[in-house]
């Protein structure tokens, strides 16, 4: 996805919320089977990066007798107008979207075709993809979705400037000497970490990252899988006493919940110099970069989350966006042509168009093209992440189905406020 990732984040978190509520009403209808002879339709998010879909379809329709034909659907309308269609007879043949959470209820009402059966005919459409993120399209051990633009890990970004100044030499690699940096940073009188509170999911970042570190990524794939019982083990009630101690230490300051990052607020506290730290998706790079080329080229920095001793998490597993997925309707009159359209997803061709607009494709043919990259290593840091990640973990408001949401997002910006203590946050969690 471009630098506007946020933006896609926050629609699929808020404007989806009425697909779960709606799915129970579809009606069966005939799908995308009622399409003219030799066409199928892809319905896409529209954004900046439409250019990349529309040059892959032109490479299709090029030798393809069935041509492919791009319905573009305007980024704030894309869930509902979605959730609208896809049981209807005008529904995609192939539609855009974040796997994990954001497919479940099309994948429970029947709506989508596993694609198992083309991975064994042809096991690149599974082993050409990095399979951490691979994995967050498949649903109860079945493959519901390709990826097909780029990853958004999240990571801890730094002023380097603010650091040195304060005597930090480098970013922390373990949760103890963030404390350290926070103690420091906060009595030089500099906000330790820029939060933007008012938007919630920046908050969740923390959330994730912290009960991953501490309990592993199993905590969270059980709680999916509908063990409520897990919120109150022992693992999760320290990850929520860590994140109670970095608050009550002043890391994010006293008036996090009233900043935004939507509004460039967050960024502009860590350019700067009135933070050290935010912690943020890979775009952060690029919203530093478009108002501050400089800063950007110059001061921004970049680490891993640090590592948790004692826990039960990789230190290299990381949370974010994996990845956007292509799902195929599974009343489509041609699953072939579904299929082969999907295969230019790992081709060179797909891998460079892509790179070349700035995103970062999750192929294993993607390292060879880094060199081409609008800054080479900040994209080879991060493929190499993902590459290494044991784990990628799915952000939690896209791993549960969109309903669940609001309940996620009022939870940890409650507890993180005060307004709510681990058993106000436990008990919400254990409502999903």
């Amino acid at each position: 996805m471009n630098h506007h990732g946020w933006v896609a984040r926050t629609i699929a978190g808020s404007a989806a919320l009425a697909l779960g509520l709606t799915m129970a009403g579809c009606s069966g209808g005939s799908g995308a089977a009622s399409r003219p002879e030799n066409e199928i339709h892809v319905a896409m998010y529209g954004d900046a990066g439409n250019t990349v879909e529309q040059k892959m379809i032109d490479t299709f329709n090029a030798t393809s007798d069935v041509k492919v034909v791009l319905d573009k659907i305007p980024g704030a309308e894309y869930q509902s107008k979605l959730q609208t269609i896809i049981d209807t007879p005008t529904a995609p043949d192939i539609f855009f979207n974040w796997g994990g959470g954001s497919i479940k209820n099309f994948v429970d009402a029947d709506l989508l075709l596993p694609l198992d059966d083309f991975i064994k005919e042809d096991p690149q459409l599974k082993d050409a993809f990095l399979p951490s993120v691979f994995e967050t399209a498949v649903i109860d051990d079945k493959a519901y979705g390709i990826p097909m633009r780029g990853t958004q890990p999240v990571m801890l970004f730094n002023n380097s400037k603010v650091l040195a100044d304060a005597g930090i030499s480098n970013p922390p690699a373990t949760w103890d000497e963030l404390l350290e940096d926070v103690k420091i940073l906060k009595d030089k009188g500099i906000t330790p970490i820029a939060l933007g509170g008012a938007d919630k999911w920046p908050t969740l970042m923390w959330v994730e990252y912290v009960y991953d570190r501490v309990a592993g990524e199993g905590l969270f794939k059980k709680a999916l899988e509908g063990d409520t019982s897990v919120w109150e083990s022992e693992e999760s009630r320290k990850a929520l006493g860590m994140l109670r101690e970095l608050v009550d230490a002043g890391a994010f300051g006293t008036n996090f919940d009233s900043v935004k990052f939507t509004d460039g607020g967050s960024p502009a506290l860590l350019a700067s110099g009135k933070a050290g730290f935010e912690l943020m998706g890979s775009w952060e790079y690029a919203t530093q970069q478009s108002s501050d080329p400089q800063f950007a080229a110059e001061v921004l920095g970049y680490s891993e989350f640090p590592k948790v001793e004692g826990g039960l998490g990789d230190e290299d597993n990381l949370v974010g966006n994996t990845n956007n997925f292509y799902s195929i309707h599974k009343n489509t009159r041609y699953p072939e042509a579904a299929r082969d359209f999907l295969k230019l997803m790992y081709s060179d061709q797909f891998v460079q168009e892509q790179v070349g607009i700035g995103n970062l494709p999750t192929t294993t043919n993607t390292e060879k093209f880094l060199d081409k990259a609008a800054d080479p290593e900040y994209a080879k840091y991060q493929f190499n992440l993902v590459k290494e990640a044991p784990s990628f973990q799915l952000s939690w408001d896209q791993a549960y189905p969109p309903e669940a949401t609001v309940t996620i997002h009022t939870a940890v910006a409650q507890f993180f406020s005060g307004q709510i203590d681990e058993d106000g946050f436990i008990k919400a969690m254990q409502s999903l």
